[in-house]
């Protein structure tokens, strides 16, 4: 269902600390994501986030590195932009709640709950640490909780499970300045009456049985224990002021302003956008190719035909789904969220993730370890995403996500249906002829496959379903590839030309139509694909049956994804426990005994070699393999990876033949295969056979194979 106008949020990131994988999980790719889908689709849609640069977590940070707050929110807001920036999050601002802009709206929106009555005006004790001679939000008080029995939890939220807590319930709290047990004192603050909303927020909830049932159950549960009032300004200095006389000391609670950021920051793109200087000063960052468009905030936020929509942290669910919409509610111009489509946690190696342990896959450290690789982290947190439960993301199911199925699926797909039509068809779309698709039912059936997976993503990216919409865009890379394996184009072309003339324009329309579809969830290996396909960018719209014409010459292929080896994962778990990185567990040092690995590469030898016996060569298991992938070997002149089809298995064999044969040039030939022979790794690749040459006397190396295509897995005897 398209809307008029969307407004897509992703939650304030503090400002405190570097990103880290839970972060980019919980919100910030779902958001990417999702604009991206409705950006594809033509919609009328903005995404905003920023830093959250007031509240305690920026307060104690300054305290701790020696720093002022600004100090801190100044450091922090950089590296989290370049951060987004450099994992492909396309917020069309990236903005930050110091910026004026931003304090002049929320200080208005207080202004006018003020000036209504909105809120109720309670003098009540509050924790004061005497010794430093201040009151303690929330945060400055830690305690253990009552729920888990965590003894570092804080005044308002336990971290270990995710409880929302009220200082009076922490047990045995202290000061975080002093360590000092605090003591209650007198303060006037302003509250706003949830309890008096409750019917409101209520009615509101109830009307949206479409939420997700973390989200939906969550809103319940509050509801259900009843709703009480909740101070919106806070005894702090850092902040935004609370714009009423006589309220020196007085800031407005973080969870008041911070939401209205989304508003403030809608209010900067369409006013600032064009104001360079402006956006440098306050270094924001914007979507590249944005252009502001005639309307502003107003068309986004005050329309009921506007619909918003919140990414967030389960955490955040009372602040998005009741706080917020009642502070919206008591304006009375703002709309409500329709869809807030809140993520559980992701944990790390079996653990929570933890900044104050280190435990934690740091964002932009993974930018420097995997370059390159922004889309293979976008891709495993997508399908490994903590949807409707907590999830688990480990080093190694990370390193099998992306060799099995980006390297061994979808790369291999694109990479075989690119060099076959290089090599068969000079590159250039063949034509396809509908006789030959009707006359085969298994090309009807799979244009019919991929007509429902397509419909399949769109409909599940449409109600927030990403895992099962990327599990699909993989489906699609799968059945292309058991499309091309039930053809076999490389045995059918010398009797069959205009059959693989149909097999390949079906599978490069398959191609073209994954590179639309993977935009969303991997940006990066979208526009590399369209450069492969020789396309400019296409849009959602453009999904069809047909996207390449006849004769459309294709850029040159290569490979879409690279495999991860165990070195760089074993030197990631590494890190992450604290020890040094060791030496990759594949490679050994050579004893004296121990043989050379055998190559392809024999020298001719002019005499014979010594006679073997007739049960010495029946051990030898030589069969007729076909070549369907081939690549280069990453720091080796002379390998070529090799995966053969043997009629038994697809198995990986490396070949000293890359200075003979290009990878391109041998896709489809039938080669004998030795194999039997025992496995070894050969630059941290296990070669699972030996390809049989004949070498020249002058050193040129041809292929031992049959004179006629036979069927794979013919014995030679």
């Amino acid at each position: 269902m398209s809307h008029k106008r969307t407004t897509i949020t992703a939650a304030l990131l503090y400002a405190n600390g570097p990103v880290h994988i839970g972060h980019l999980a919980g919100c910030y790719i779902p958001a990417d994501i999702y604009a991206r889908f409705l950006r594809s689709k033509g919609e009328d849609v903005i995404f905003v986030t920023g830093s959250d640069e007031h509240g305690v977590p920026i307060t104690i940070k300054a305290q701790k590195e020696g720093l002022t707050p600004q100090q801190v929110v100044d450091k922090y807001h950089a590296m989290i932009k370049d951060t987004f920036e450099g994992f492909g999050i396309s917020p069309d601002i990236y903005s930050r709640t110091s910026n004026p802009i931003h304090h002049q709206v929320s200080q208005d929106f207080f202004r006018k709950l003020y000036e209504n009555g909105k809120f109720t005006e309670q003098e009540t004790e509050q924790f004061f640490d005497v010794k430093a001679n201040r009151f303690l939000a929330d945060r400055y008080i830690i305690g253990t909780c009552p729920v888990c029995g965590n003894d570092k939890a804080y005044g308002d939220q336990c971290e270990r499970c995710g409880s929302t807590l009220s200082p009076e319930e922490l047990i045995e709290p202290h000061s975080a300045l002093s360590g000092e047990k605090p003591i209650k004192k007198l303060t006037k603050n302003w509250y706003l009456p949830l309890d008096k909303l409750q019917p409101t927020l209520q009615n509101h909830v109830d009307s949206h049985k479409e939420w997700k049932p973390n989200v939906f159950g969550q809103c319940q549960s509050w509801l259900k224990e009843g709703l009480k009032p909740r101070a919106m300004t806070r005894d702090l200095e850092w902040g935004v002021k609370v714009p009423v006389e006589g309220t020196e000391g007085k800031v407005l609670y973080v969870w008041f302003d911070a939401p209205i950021g989304y508003i403030s920051m809608t209010k900067e793109l369409f006013e600032k956008a064009d104001d360079k200087e402006y956006i440098k000063q306050h270094n924001i960052g914007l979507r590249k190719g944005f252009a502001p468009k005639s309307y502003g905030v107003d068309a986004f936020w005050k329309d009921n035909e506007a619909r918003v929509v919140h990414f967030i942290g389960k955490d955040n669910i009372v602040f998005h789904c009741l706080i917020f919409p009642a502070m919206c509610h008591e304006h009375g111009e703002y709309i409500m969220a329709d869809q807030v489509p809140a993520n559980e946690f992701l944990n790390l190696e079996g653990d929570k993730i933890s900044t104050s342990r280190n435990w934690a896959v740091w964002a932009h450290e993974y930018l420097q370890d995997f370059p390159g690789k922004q889309d293979a982290l976008r891709y495993f947190l997508t399908s490994n995403a903590p949807e409707s439960k907590d999830n688990n993301f480990t080093w190694k199911d990370f390193q099998t996500a992306n060799n099995s199925e980006l390297v061994g699926i979808l790369g291999n797909f694109v990479n075989r249906t690119l060099v076959l039509t290089h090599k068969y068809f000079e590159g250039k779309v063949p034509e396809l002829d509908e006789n030959i698709v009707v006359e085969h039912p298994l090309y009807e059936n799979v244009l019919h496959q991929i007509t429902d997976l397509k419909f399949s993503i769109e409909r599940n990216l449409s109600i927030f379903k990403f895992r099962e919409a990327v599990s699909d865009l993989i489906e699609i890379a799968r059945v292309g590839n058991k499309f091309l394996a039930e053809t076999e184009p490389w045995k059918l072309y010398a009797v069959h030309p205009d059959s693989v003339k149909a097999i390949m324009n079906i599978s490069l329309q398959i191609t073209a139509n994954l590179a639309i579809l993977m935009e969303p969830f991997m940006p990066f290996t979208s526009e590399k694909l369209f450069a492969m396909l020789n396309l400019k960018k296409l849009s959602w719209a453009d999904r069809k049956k047909e996207i390449l014409h006849t004769d459309h010459q294709l850029g040159a292929p290569s490979l879409l994804f690279e495999k991860i080896e165990d070195d760089p994962i074993a030197a990631q778990v590494a890190k992450l426990k604290g020890e040094n990185a060791v030496n990759a567990p594949n490679e050994k040092v050579k004893t004296k005994n121990e043989t050379k690995p055998v190559t392809t590469e024999a020298t001719p030898q002019d005499t014979a070699k010594a006679n073997i016996t007739y049960d010495d060569f029946v051990k030898l298991d030589i069969r007729v393999g076909t070549i369907i992938e081939a690549e280069k070997v990453e720091k080796a002149d002379k390998l070529l990876k090799l995966k053969v089809d043997t009629g038994i298995d697809v198995r990986t064999v490396v070949s000293g033949i890359a200075l003979h044969f290009k990878p391109e040039e041998i896709i489809g030939k039938q080669v004998s295969v030795l194999m039997n022979l025992e496995p070894r790794k050969l630059k941290g690749i296990e070669s699972q056979g030996m390809i049989l040459m004949a070498e020249t006397k002058e050193g040129k190396l041809e292929f031992v194979s049959p004179a006629t295509n036979v069927d794979n897995g013919s014995e030679i005897r």
